[in-house]
């Protein structure tokens, strides 16, 4: 798959104890991602965050959270996250959802000639 330079990222924030139908939400977003031929997505883990609800959640020692903040990033064109957008939609029901364009330099697999 080849990337044209002007792309987009979708950026998921989320909680990592969020599920859909019993299942981790952001294990179920990567796979939808996936299902859908995007060109990849990235799962991070934070170490400390707040949402809309400004409950601090932490990865401190003294403080176990067990609600860490969790960001998807996928960047593809905006065509194709067009097509995961209705699934967000429906299975983020708290958080924050952002897209943004962006330059894409080089998206190459191991195997790529060029």
């Amino acid at each position: 798959m080849k990337l044209p330079e002007q792309g987009m990222l979708l950026r998921i924030f989320i909680g990592e104890s969020d599920k859909y139908k019993g299942k981790l939400l952001y294990e179920q977003i990567v796979f939808k991602a996936r299902e859908l031929h995007l060109a990849g997505a990235t799962v991070l883990k934070g170490q400390m965050g707040f949402g809309a609800d400004s409950r601090m959640h932490s990865a401190k020692i003294l403080r176990i959270s067990e609600d860490l903040p969790i960001v998807i990033e996928l960047v593809d064109t905006e065509e194709n996250l067009n097509k995961l957008l209705p699934f967000i939609d429906q299975v983020v029901t708290e958080g924050l959802v952002t897209l943004e364009k962006v330059r894409v330099i080089k998206y190459r697999h191991s195997k790529d000639e060029s």
